[in-house]
């Protein structure tokens, strides 16, 4: 018999196939196929490199097995396998207490806002439709420059799958695979986007998704995007992601904390609360380097704030000092904390990974004032399903 083994697994409802896990590991335990990204028990020594990269927490799984999984079963999974009964080793064999992989899972949540769970009333969303060996061909509609900043350039880019079926919910992202091959002669992999559209399309009842991509430098795919014009076909795959989803529950209110293009899937949820009457209201605190440099800086000024409280926040206005989200997060110091407060608060958080630390320590004061560890608050947020991060 052998002796039961702790496999690190990734979750593949979860996972939005950014690919980074895959590129982070030191020692190429993880690979992929055209339908998942897998780890290699071989290979995987548990040094846990990949556990904070993970913008979803779908990294972070693990099972006690006798005999591990096969990449070739992995590559099948449509979900993660329960955990099986695990029959004893022999005498000797047995983990024990002081096991060094049971002390490194106590750091398995670091980063990324660990492991999250999709509100209780979201509704199910379509996953890994389609894949690698099997892309989605859209048309583009539109491209719309959104900012006035030479040196941000942001887009809004607007795809139409036709006849396709694309079932997309507010909150998931979809890949663009850019033409061309590496200088490997291999494939590019997808580069992951967050929809920011709403269910049913740009439009009522149009069914096509909008894309906000920002320009990157020396960026193979933002520059590939930024440049389509109306007609190009683009190679679509997803879509992905099953927990940073919408509540459906008309009296949530929602707590949008984003910069830049994480405000993708802010828009998502904005449009769609329009379009359902919802009643919770929302909040958002939106930083930018200046309102040139803001995407929907104009249409976002026309969202009533009975729907939408509003905190744009701008770090490089001249003369100004600057401020950041999670200074004017301190500033509402009270309102927050009433939010906090709520058990019908729900928290997104979405932009660049720089911004984790200093909301982190905002939400750490304010949860303090109200007598709550911040931590603690958190995981039972996360666990209700209230709680979700997703950085780059």
């Amino acid at each position: 018999m052998n002796a039961p083994v702790k496999q690190h697994l990734i979750d593949p409802e979860i996972c939005i196939r950014c690919y980074t896990c895959e590129m982070s590991c030191p020692i190429e335990a993880i690979t992929h196929d055209d339908n998942n990204v897998v780890v290699n028990a071989d290979i995987c020594n548990f040094c846990m490199d990949c556990i904070p990269v993970c913008p979803t927490g779908s990294i972070d799984e693990w099972r006690v097995v006798n005999t591990p999984y096969t990449l070739d079963q992995q590559f099948e999974f449509e979900e993660l396998p329960d955990q099986e009964d695990i029959e004893a080793a022999p005498v000797g064999e047995q983990a024990t207490d002081a096991d060094p992989i049971a002390e490194l899972l106590a750091e398995a949540h670091k980063g990324a806002g660990g492991k999250s769970k999709a509100p209780a009333s979201a509704t199910k969303p379509t996953i890994n439709m389609y894949t690698l060996g099997k892309p989605a061909r859209m048309n583009v509609q539109g491209n719309y420059r959104l900012t006035d900043d030479p040196e941000h350039d942001v887009r809004h880019i607007i795809l139409d799958p036709g006849a396709l079926p694309f079932p997309v919910l507010e909150g998931q992202s979809v890949g663009i695979i850019p033409p061309g091959l590496t200088e490997e002669g291999k494939a590019h992999l997808p580069r992951l986007y967050s929809v920011s559209s709403p269910r049913d399309g740009e439009r009522p009842g149009f069914h096509n998704i909008s894309l906000t991509v920002k320009r990157d430098k020396g960026g193979l795919a933002s520059n590939y995007l930024c440049d389509l014009e109306k007609g190009a076909e683009v190679e679509v795959t997803g879509p992905f992601g099953a927990t940073f989803l919408l509540p459906s529950q008309p009296d949530a209110h929602l707590l949008l904390i984003c910069t830049g293009t994480g405000s993708a899937p802010m828009r998502a949820f904005t449009m769609q609360r329009q379009r359902t009457n919802a009643t919770g209201g929302m909040t958002m605190f939106f930083g930018a380097r200046s309102p040139e440099s803001l995407p929907y800086f104009g249409p976002l000024k026309k969202v009533p704030q009975s729907l939408l409280k509003q905190h744009l926040v701008f770090s490089r206005l001249p003369g100004q000092h600057k401020e950041y989200v999670q200074d004017r997060m301190m500033a509402e110091q009270s309102a927050l904390a009433g939010l906090l407060a709520s058990d019908t608060t729900y928290i997104y958080i979405c932009g660049l990974k720089g911004m984790e630390e200093g909301v982190e320590n905002a939400l750490t004061t304010i949860a303090s004032s109200i007598g709550h560890s911040w931590p603690s608050l958190r995981d039972h947020l996360r666990e209700a399903g209230r709680y979700h991060v997703e950085t780059y």
